[in-house]
């Protein structure tokens, strides 16, 4: 048989072997065992983390009938099946090369059936992050109605990518990032088990270097073992990995701390030399540092023996630099790395990054020197010199207060002056805000309360499939008229009105979703609040809506909300009594306006 990389071979197939996910296991588990299996998951989670392999153990969980404590036997026919990938009741779908409408649509159809072999049908679905939209619209119905005896488990490592409509109707569960010492024990574990000989040190530079991926330490530890024929051993490791010695950055600390630029330029130039990638020596020196600044905290916040150092050594770098220059060398560290990304010469940055850092120290002495010559020069001249030196300080002093209530009287009169001058012309020369009655007028025409209603219970719904930055925009807006073919958007604010009017982006998005909610096409016209008022009574007046009506002892009816319903208006010689729509001339107003906007939006007063 050929040969199998080590994170295939050693893929964990019970909970238990599951590393640094207590939480996410022991909740399954006992899922299982009371009986509380939900019909979907979202596993969520850094790459290598175990999000795939806790699907696979959980569809064998639910499908095994020899159950041990909410593990599965893994002797049974469906555990073997399910585990060589030959059960087709457990089916593992990889959405990054199968993210269309047809192919989810085909999901949703065979899963319908009731399952062949197992007690459940599992649909395992990969990177679901990059389905389509249109692919997660196919999915959703299935998720919100599955059929009996099916299960989904959704695995991504960008949740913030999925639909929040997708997410509410799953289980979420999210994997942490390994820890070192769990990668660490894993590795050890494994190589007792294949019997191949190991150094401690290197397990630990391979388990910092895989980053919180159990799968990314085990691939390293596989080059390393091809490496090194077979064995594992610190130098290779460190060779593999591109990893920098801890014997290099403890001398190079020491020459940037001393302030000894030419030394520590040498000292990187060896690194560089040695093959070491630069963006590993920036991580690594970060690493480093971070743990003599926890060290200086308190010495039980990091492990020293995982760091292939001594006590004697923290304690000698611990002095050899005060928290604020730490934090000064972290700062810089962390904007180069940024800025190496796009460089095709890192030594550049490395040489300017070296000087930078051997210039942390003298820099803060620098700033302080003055003061203590100004204070020093004064006492070697005798008591003469003293009493000048305290003079001419003096007189500078009186200089400076005056200049400072010079500056302060200049100040406050300007102020003065501006204030008297304010009220004389206007705060803010707002620019006029054009509305759109041509746009406006076709809505409200045929607009009814019901749409208006229905309208208002979506636009939560509404807003989540725009992105964010829409939805910022439309957070001071709300719907105050709707008909089959169009909704009104008041703004309060007239300058985000004019900034939704010029966004076409915008509108284009809200009609789309508006079409996939409703069903149909609705043009969306935008308002200001101040002026919705105005418009609304101009429509009513025009309309005869504010007329008195052939019953003169009726009282005139007061419009004050937005109109739902507008009138379809009868020439006043062709009167329809039964019809809701008739000219206002014929029919009360007051009855009338009620029936077309509703009992609750209509005022009635008496003159």
């Amino acid at each position: 048989m050929s040969y199998q990389a080590l994170y295939r071979v050693w893929r964990p197939q019970r909970f238990d072997e599951l590393v640094g996910q207590q939480v996410v296991t022991q909740t399954l588990k006992n899922a299982i065992i009371t009986h509380q299996i939900s019909h979907a998951y979202l596993f969520a989670g850094p790459r290598g983390t175990g999000k795939t392999s806790a699907a696979k153990i959980f569809a064998k969980a639910v499908n095994c009938h020899h159950l041990e404590d909410g593990e599965p036997c893994n002797k049974c026919d469906i555990c073997k099946a399910i585990t060589n990938g030959q059960l087709n009741d457990v089916i593992e779908i990889d959405a990054a090369s199968n993210n269309g409408v047809e192919e989810i649509r085909d999901i949703r159809d065979k899963a319908k059936y009731a399952p062949t072999q197992a007690d459940y049908k599992v649909y395992i679905i990969d990177e679901v992050h990059m389905l389509s939209t249109g692919a997660f619209n196919a999915l959703l119905k299935t998720l919100e109605e599955p059929p009996a005896n099916v299960i989904f488990i959704l695995a991504t490592t960008e949740p913030h990518k999925i639909p929040l409509t997708i997410i509410s109707r799953v289980q979420r569960f999210d994997f942490r990032r390994i820890s070192a010492q769990d990668a660490f024990n894993r590795m050890k574990y494994i190589l007792d088990q294949k019997q191949v000989d190991y150094e401690e040190k290197a397990l630990w530079v391979i388990a910092n270097a895989a980053e919180g991926g159990m799968r990314d330490a085990l691939s390293i530890l596989d080059q390393v073992l091809s490496f090194s024929d077979n064995q594992v051993k610190l130098d290779d490791a460190l060779v593999v990995t591109g990893s920098v010695t801890k014997q290099l950055l403890e001398k190079y600390f020491f020459e940037v701390s001393g302030h000894e630029s030419a030394a520590a330029l040498d000292t990187m130039k060896d690194i560089l030399g040695q093959g070491k990638d630069g963006q590993r020596f920036i991580e690594d020196l970060i690493s480093f540092i971070r743990d003599i600044l926890l060290y200086q905290e308190s010495p039980k916040l990091i492990m020293v023996e995982s760091t292939g150092l001594k006590d004697e050594d923290f304690q000698k770098m611990s002095a050899a630099a005060s928290a604020t220059a730490l934090y000064q060398m972290i700062d810089e560290l962390n904007g180069i790395q940024e800025e190496m990304r796009f460089t095709t010469h890192p030594d550049v940055y490395l040489e300017v990054l070296t000087v930078k850092l051997a210039q942390v120290g003298v820099q803060g002495n620098t700033q302080q020197t003055p003061p203590r010559q100004t204070a020093s020069v004064p006492s070697t001249g005798g008591d003469q010199a003293d009493k000048q030196a305290v003079s001419q300080l003096q007189d500078e002093v009186h200089q400076l207060q005056a200049t400072v209530k010079k500056l302060q009287s200049e100040l406050n009169t300007k102020s003065s002056v501006v204030t008297k001058a304010a009220p004389q012309q206007p705060r803010v020369q707002q620019h006029n805000v054009e509305v759109k009655l041509s746009a406006i007028n076709p809505v409200l025409g045929k607009a009814t309360r019901r749409d208006l209603v229905e309208i208002q219970g979506l636009w939560q719904e509404l807003l989540s499939k725009l992105s964010v930055p829409q939805r910022s925009l439309l957070h001071v807006s709300k719907p105050v008229a709707a008909s089959k073919n169009g909704v009104i958007v008041a703004f309060d604010y007239a300058f985000l009105f004019q900034q939704a009017m010029d966004d076409e982006a915008l509108l284009t998005s809200m009609e789309q979703g508006l079409q996939e909610l409703t069903g149909e096409e609705r043009r969306v016209v935008f308002v200001p609040k101040d002026k919705w008022p105005a418009i609304r009574r101009e429509y009513i007046k025009e309309h005869g809506l504010d007329k008195r009506g052939s019953a003169p002892s009726q009282a005139p009816a007061k419009q004050d909300t937005a109109p739902a319903k507008a009138p379809d208006a009868a020439p006043a010689a062709q009167p329809a009594p039964s019809d809701a729509g008739s000219a206002a001339t014929s029919a009360d107003p007051v009855t009338k306006a009620q029936q077309l906007f509703g009992e609750d939006i209509v005022k009635v007063e008496d003159n």
